[in-house]
């Protein structure tokens, strides 16, 4: 069911070791599309194709040419079956709050997708099908609230606003994410994400993937419900909200289209 990779590191590093390891992940069971973004000056470059990664030509080439502080990258399983299209490719990338974001999912909460469901997005449209990118532009929805009320924002708020409503997706489903503002690396790990940090003479860098990508190495897997920020490789901030109970009152269906929660 798709898996996730994410790179942070204090300076640009080549990218073609992880990268060509986790294409391998995209064949069989991941055969409905691969995406890398990464950091490159002061944007994102977005790449994807919704072919398998393991079997095409442009994700090796991307994989070879990619040399950057920040990558997310994604493979994907259609679970709950949805077109290959573009559209539907993970990663997502979308402009708010004067900042470039790129989101990624595994798992599924298909409740945001459907008519009577929660969490539909208001200001940021998806182009896509997938209840991946409907939740990705609700987040962004409630990120420009946070950010509509104050002038001078701090990283606090909007990264509470993030670790408050991933558990509440979560409640729905599966909700294991990667999320970057263009200078954080955010992972929410709901049941299935792992870390690793490596560090060398002038490096240090920290990979998260939905499993690890080696063997003989000490990867750390997220507790349930864990949110964590990296930015230049160190883990600067997390959270443990953990996902909703079912049957407890939902923040989703508790907020109105003017930013102020309901009693």
């Amino acid at each position: 069911m798709c898996e996730l990779l994410g790179i942070t590191s204090n300076r640009p590093v080549d990218m073609a070791a992880s990268l060509t390891l986790f294409g391998k992940r995209g064949g069989e069971t991941n055969p409905d599309g691969w995406g890398v973004a990464y950091r490159e000056s002061d944007r994102f470059v977005l790449r994807k194709e919704p072919e398998a990664a393991a079997s095409s030509r442009l994700f090796a080439k991307v994989a070879a040419a990619v040399v950057s502080n920040l990558v997310i990258a994604h493979v994907r399983k259609a679970n709950p079956p949805t077109a290959r299209t573009m559209a539907n490719t993970h990663p997502f990338a979308r402009d708010c709050c004067g900042r470039p974001w790129v989101f990624a999912h595994n798992g599924k909460v298909s409740e945001v997708v459907q008519p009577d469901g929660c969490c539909h997005p208001q200001l940021s449209q998806p182009l896509g099908e997938t209840d991946s990118e409907h939740a990705f532009c609700f987040l962004l929805d409630e990120f420009a609230r946070v950010f509509d009320r104050a002038a001078a924002i701090g990283h606090a708020d909007w990264l509470q606003t993030l670790a408050t409503f991933s558990g509440s997706i979560a409640a729905y489903g599966r909700f294991n994410f990667l999320i970057s503002d263009g200078e954080h690396l955010i992972a929410y790990g709901h049941d299935r994400l792992h870390s690793l940090q490596r560090r060398g003479s002038d490096l240090v860098m920290t990979l998260l993937a939905t499993e690890p990508l080696t063997d003989d190495e000490r990867w750390e897997a997220f507790r349930p419900g864990e949110l964590r920020v990296f930015r230049h490789g160190e883990r600067v901030a997390g959270w443990n909200s953990g996902p909703m109970q079912s049957g407890m009152p939902h923040p989703c269906n508790a907020i109105d289209r003017q930013g102020s929660t309901r009693p």
